[in-house]
């Protein structure tokens, strides 16, 4: 059996990822990844056991890392302020620095294949956000809400500073740049909005 070559498997997940990005999932298919990353369509089914495995081996490789450098430095038992604070910080560090990836993972969100990976992806991230939350509230540094409506107070306002920073136009205004500033306006404006 060939040993595992992890150089060869990095490219062939940067290269599905700018396929997906750029083609979509109907554009992917094995033969046109092996040609773009340059090796023969075998080599791939040495690492993965058909075009379905492999998309799910990438999404859950580009979520893991995405999972990952969002609970960096970050406690569940961090203040709310401080917690969300670090999130928010994290977030936007990450959807900044890898914008492809972030794309990627947007495109999957909406396929078919996304309750394979979904439930795999967040567990963790599931068990240490619903301790934050929940340590929250019992401390009264957070209204107790619906976790849909707490997460979509919490966070897309974030979300929709970056989404204005990647566009060209912002309602066909001059291009809009994300700063720290502006984030931590935003911010303050969200713990108005979730403290008691």
């Amino acid at each position: 059996m060939r040993a595992r070559d992890e150089n060869k498997i990095c490219l062939l997940h940067h290269k599905a990822v700018e396929m997906i990005v750029k083609e979509g999932l109907d554009g992917f298919g094995v033969n046109k990844l092996a040609k773009a990353a340059g090796v023969s369509p075998a080599t791939i089914y040495i690492y993965f056991k058909d075009r379905e495995d492999l998309i799910v081996q990438v999404t859950l490789r580009v979520s893991d890392k995405l999972l990952k450098e969002s609970l960096d430095g970050f406690s569940p038992d961090m203040s709310f302020e401080e917690g969300l604070r670090k999130q928010w910080q994290n977030r936007a560090r990450y959807f900044l620095n890898n914008p492809l990836d972030v794309e990627f993972i947007e495109k999957m969100r909406y396929s078919h294949l996304y309750d394979k990976v979904a439930g795999r992806m967040y567990l963790t991230f599931k068990e240490v956000m619903g301790k934050f939350y929940h340590g929250a509230v019992e401390r009264k540094e957070l209204i107790p809400l619906p976790f849909e409506v707490y997460w979509a107070v919490a966070f897309a306002p974030l979300y929709q500073l970056i989404k204005f920073h990647t566009q060209e136009t912002t309602f066909g205004h001059k291009k809009y740049t994300f700063t720290e500033e502006n984030m931590e306006q935003a911010f303050q404006l969200v713990l108005k909005a979730l403290k008691p």
